[in-house]
């Protein structure tokens, strides 16, 4: 829900204790070539 609302998947991974991004997106099932734009544009 949280990262429909806001987008932010450095907030997911930080919430789930996830190291790699890798790891969120699995749980999140969503695209890792997605995942890794939007967390381009997110600090890391």
């Amino acid at each position: 829900m949280i990262y429909r609302k806001t987008g932010n998947l450095r907030a997911v991974q930080l919430l789930f204790g996830h190291t790699k991004i890798e790891s969120t997106v699995r749980h999140l099932g969503i695209d890792v070539d997605d995942a890794l734009l939007i967390a381009d544009q997110v600090e890391i």
